[in-house]
């Protein structure tokens, strides 16, 4: 069974005290950091978030830490209450949505575009990534199985030349992502990801687009599916 433990990361305090990367502009690294530490649940909703606190923890100025929390509620990410404090938003169902449908809608059209002309060579990149999946499933490394469940679908926009919407898909999906990473220990569930991916791509290899579609449909239908669950078992994270 799920629980509250099992799904969140290791606290961000000892990932923030990494000191940033010289060479690189501090706020899109502030910015990065902090995307990943909420999507992770390491800063999990409700957690205040401290500009003078994190301008330590980074090691640098309160201009940095401004600009990247522009950005995090810009994405909806975080709530920002003037001369009060900055809190990591509540998961909203209805920008999960939005996320989901603009994903969906995109790679459905993605995986017919694919399976329509087959490349051996994308096919043979898919397989080597669902080898580390099927790694990282057996290890129960959620942390890094999550981002090679990222890589596969990159690949898939890569593939169709569709690049700047895989970027447009990730601005949007912070919501869903998290939703995702609260139900991805539920017992089953990465068993089920790496199932869908195989049948996907043997689709993809085969020339059979309604199928590499039907196949889609199903693999990213699941998480919505429990929002019931997954709101009980973590109350006061998911809102809407």
């Amino acid at each position: 069974m799920m629980s509250s433990k099992s799904a969140l990361k290791q606290p961000f305090s000892a990932q923030a005290m990494e000191r940033l990367e010289r060479g690189r502009q501090a706020a899109p690294q502030v910015f990065e950091r902090l995307r990943e530490a909420i999507l992770s649940l390491a800063l999990p909703p409700g957690t205040t978030l401290s500009r003078a606190t994190l301008a330590t923890q980074f090691g640098v100025s309160s201009t940095p830490i401004r600009d990247a929390l522009m950005r995090l509620e810009e994405e909806g990410l975080v709530e920002v209450f003037p001369q009060h404090a900055t809190v990591v938003s509540p998961i909203d169902l209805t920008l999960a949505r939005q996320a989901h449908f603009l994903r969906r809608s995109l790679e459905l059209e993605i995986v017919r575009g694919l399976a329509l002309a087959p490349d051996p060579r994308l096919v043979a990149r898919l397989n080597g990534i669902l080898a580390q999946q099927q790694s990282l499933m057996e290890a129960q490394d959620l942390e890094a199985f999550e981002a090679t469940d990222q890589a596969f679908h990159r690949h898939l926009y890569e593939a169709a030349q569709m690049q700047d919407l895989w970027i447009l898909v990730r601005s949007r999906s912070g919501h869903i992502d998290r939703l995702r990473r609260l139900y991805l220990p539920t017992p089953g569930k990465i068993q089920g990801i790496v199932q869908h991916h195989k049948l996907i791509v043997q689709a993809i290899a085969d020339g059979r687009p309604d199928e590499a579609q039907q196949h889609l449909r199903d693999h990213l239908s699941g998480t919505l599916a429990h929002v019931d669950e997954i709101s009980a078992r973590f109350p006061g994270y998911v809102r809407g």
